[in-house]
């Protein structure tokens, strides 16, 4: 039976607010992308009116991606023109680029990437920081695939090769999200004829995909003061200048001097800004159809669509958004930037004549491939992408299939799979040891399925290991196995950082790789992952597809599940005891009420947002600890946004005054605090605030002692008593505490409802204030869906017994 949890009896909090927080005003924004993990430390995005002037692509935004990275929130309405109509240039450009968790991270608010290298997780440091040694591996990965790529005589499998300069093999860098007004409101003089401008920059000079990461490398004074010349002559913040030569490298002055729109691949800088720092550089040599102008956009378009999770955005919706910032001819835009190298051009579907599939490769006539299909010929979807994206998606598509085709079948697992501890843990074991590749689905309960299999692989001698999206997950999976050497992260093992290190051919020296919490595989990390292993090694994806997706782009997981390129397993092991009962059913889009004689699900209703606060923290400092001896360190908050009366910042400062008062001397913490670090994209570690020095803050992250430089303090560290649901992913605790004001009702979605609610091992309390949204949510939100190449890709790759 469905009914509504707020009638769920035996309460754990009882007593009756006495300090509620007052409720928001009347149209005061909600959160609208619900579980956009924060950015830690980053500025308050100007200009931020929720759901106005939003380009197609961004009114297409999931609100279950981290990789939003604006606080969508709270930010003011109507203060969105960074640029007057006079040509003022933009005032209140950030001053620093947000670290995603992305972290999205998820995730993020979103989490965006620091622009100056994340920092190592690992303690003492190593010669190279986890971040560095996994950036290298990246650009190791990106120079092996384009040596393999060159040396292809036949095209690629879809029809669908890749054109221009392959950018680097990078996690991309969660730009800040905020609504503008039209572009047209800051030009004080008539657009110009249709026709783009088009003053090429110096030739020596190339143009730079958006926020593409950069490499960590030392910033030379010379190239830092050259930019903050530039930046203050263009009216924007000095304190953008690292941030610049983060993103644009070296020349980075030459290259805003010739072409101020680039600034838009600096974090946290929106088209608005860029305008007006071009405006007031170039006066009226600019406008709205400036070439510059056009490519900058079509790149900051593809990179904002990333952020919610696309690997490619249909070229129709690419040019409604260009048209709703004030570009005269969207199709010559398009064209343009394609031309550039700065997005590529694909086609899905239908087949083309040879001509056409030229076009489709990157030729300009291409952009009109679906609208000119003949009638007879099935429809042609023509899909623009970032190029570091479809190479991803390229690569690892061969990839798998290369771990399809490569499998040796020479160990007898039968008796393995005979002593099995169940018979879903049987059917794994069966399956992997005569496939190379092997999806396996289930939820929590069902991960002792993948620790039986890496346990049944050592005892065959071969070189197993699983790796999990966090540290939690890490020694959880250590646990089922009994062995701490058979988990590492993934993180760690991609940076050498964990696990078995390389062989001498640089591949990672194992025969199975069981990847756990699989839907937070984002495409860049499967692709860096897949290259990583042998010819003959064994890969298992396994994971809960119910659970929200990765904090980068792509849905590897779910692609690799409907293109049905490999086996698939799907447990049949229940999670056990009221919360897996309540969770099972949300996962069906059923949200029923289950009978909790020990109050393992309690329902706590509340009237408004600060009602909410107050008890929120009531049951965090004492009800929980009281009724079931879960200290209040051991209970998770996890709540919808992070601005807004009961968002994460909210919540996080109330329950800090609470359980830990004082005065934050340490950058605005103390010891004893509970924070999240950032330290790549899409990562959110949970620490403990140690102390502080002259090298930065100490914290301990799960006995991992961790130094975070002062500098980077304020971007990638946050308190971390509430987090987003994105920012939860892959983790557990033993209770956990769902906050649900009334103005949360618009992020609500069913894969957020099961992801938050299967947060608590022993015990979860909701705190409901969105009255029947939270219904509706579980029986007609589904997951927003992301435009990938992936699962087309994978599609059109032969069969093991075609290829033979």
């Amino acid at each position: 039976m469905t009914a509504h949890p707020g009638e769920t009896p035996g309460t754990v909090g009882t007593d009756t607010p006495q300090d509620a927080v007052s409720p928001p005003e009347a149209g005061a924004e909600g959160p609208a992308h619900a579980d956009a993990p924060e950015a830690p430390g980053a500025a308050e995005p100007p200009g931020r009116a929720a759901g106005a002037g939003e380009p197609a692509a961004e009114a297409a935004a999931s609100e279950d991606h981290p990789g939003d990275v604006s606080d969508t929130e709270d930010g003011a309405p109507g203060d969105g023109d960074a640029a007057s109509a006079t040509g003022e240039a933009p005032a209140e450009v950030s001053a620093e680029g947000p670290d995603a968790d992305a972290e999205s991270a998820g995730s993020p608010d979103s989490e965006a990437a620091p622009t100056d290298g994340p920092d190592s997780e690992a303690a003492p440091a190593p010669e190279l920081s986890e971040a560095q040694a996994e950036l290298a591996a990246q650009r190791e990965l990106r120079e092996r695939i384009e040596q393999r790529k060159a040396a292809k005589v036949a095209p690629i499998a879809a029809g669908t090769g890749l054109s221009g300069k392959a950018a680097d093999l990078l996690a991309a860098v969660r730009a800040v999200e905020s609504g503008e007004k039209a572009g047209s409101q800051f030009f004080d003089s008539p657009a110009p004829a249709p026709a783009p401008q088009r003053p090429a920059p110096a030739a020596a000079q190339p143009r730079r995909s958006p926020a593409a990461a950069p490499t960590p490398r030392a910033t030379s004074p010379e190239a830092l003061d050259a930019v903050r010349s530039v930046l203050v002559e263009g009216g924007a913040p000095e304190a953008l200048a690292r941030a610049a030569v983060g993103a644009l490298g070296e020349q980075a002055a030459e290259l805003l001097r010739a072409d101020p729109w680039q600034l838009l691949g600096v974090p946290g800088v929106r088209p608005e800004q860029a305008d007006g720092f071009a405006r007031a550089l170039l006066g009226a040599d600019c406008g709205p159809d400036d070439g510059r102008r056009t490519a900058a956009l079509v790149g900051w378009v593809l990179e904002r669509a990333a952020l919610q999770g696309h690997t490619a955005l249909d070229a129709d919706t690419v040019r409604a958004a260009l048209a709703e910032r004030a570009v005269g001819d969207p199709d010559a835009a398009v064209r343009d930037a394609v031309e550039e190298g700065v997005a590529l051009i694909f086609q899905e579907g239908g087949d083309l004549e040879p001509d056409e599939t030229e076009a489709a490769d990157g030729e300009a006539d291409g952009v009109g491939l679906a609208e000119d299909a003949e009638p007879d010929r099935e429809p042609v979807q023509v899909l623009l992408g970032l190029d570091r994206y479809a190479l991803a998606e390229e690569s690892l598509a061969d990839g798998l299939a290369r771990l399809v085709n490569a499998c040796e079948k020479a160990a007898d697992w039968s008796e393995a799979a005979a002593s099995a501890p169940g018979p879903s843990a049987a059917e794994l074991i069966r399956t992997a040891a005569a496939a190379g590749l092997v999806a396996h689905s289930g939820g929590e309960a069902a991960r002792a399925e993948p620790a039986a299999l890496i346990a049944a692989a050592r005892g065959l001698g071969l070189r197993a290991l699983g790796a999990t999206h966090s540290e939690d997950g890490r020694r959880r999976l250590a646990a089922a196995t009994g062995d701490p050497d058979t988990a590492v992260t993934l993180a760690g093992l991609l940076s050498g950082a964990q696990g078995p290190g390389r062989d001498e051919d640089g591949t990672l020296a194992l025969d199975l790789l069981v990847v756990l919490d699989a839907p937070q595989l984002d495409v860049e990390s499967a692709a860096v992952l897949v290259e990583a292993l042998a010819d003959g090694a064994r890969l298992v994806l396994s994971g809960d597809p119910g659970v929200l997706g990765s904090a980068g782009a792509g849905r590897v997981f779910a692609d690799v599940l409907a293109s049905h390129a490999c086996p698939q397993v799907v447990s049949r092991t229940p999670d056990p005891g009221p919360i897996g009962e309540l969770v099972s059913g949300i996962g069906i889009g059923e949200l029923h009420q289950v009978d909790a004689p020990g109050k393992e699900v309690v329902i706590v209703p509340v009237r408004d947002a600060g009602e909410a606060v107050h008890r929120t923290v009531q049951l965090v400092a004492d009800s929980v600890p009281r009724a079931f001896s879960i200290p209040a360190g051991e209970t998770q908050v996890i709540t919808v946004g992070h601005g807004g009366a009961a968002g994460t910042r909210a919540l996080n400062e109330a329950l800090k005054q609470r359980l830990n008062p004082g005065p934050g001397r340490f950058g605005g913490f103390d010891p004893g605090d509970r924070v999240v670090h950032v330290p790549a994209p899409g990562r959110t570690v949970p620490g403990v605030v140690r102390s502080a020095d002259a090298e930065g803050l100490r914290l301990d992250c799960g006995g991992v002692p961790v130094v975070v430089p002062q500098e980077r303090v304020e971007s990638s560290v946050r308190h971390g008593w509430a987090l987003s649901a994105h920012q939860a992913a892959g983790m557990r605790w033993p209770a956990a505490v769902v906050v649900l004001p009334g103005d949360a009702a618009q992020g609500l979605s069913r894969p957020w409802v099961y992801t938050a609610f299967g947060r608590g091992e022993r015990h979860l309390s909701v705190v409901h204030g969105v009255d029947q949204a939270l219904a509706h949510a579980v029986a007609r939100v589904p997951a927003q869906e992301r435009t990938t190449r992936l699962r087309s890709l994978l599609e059109a790759l032969p069969t093991p017994d075609a290829a033979s």
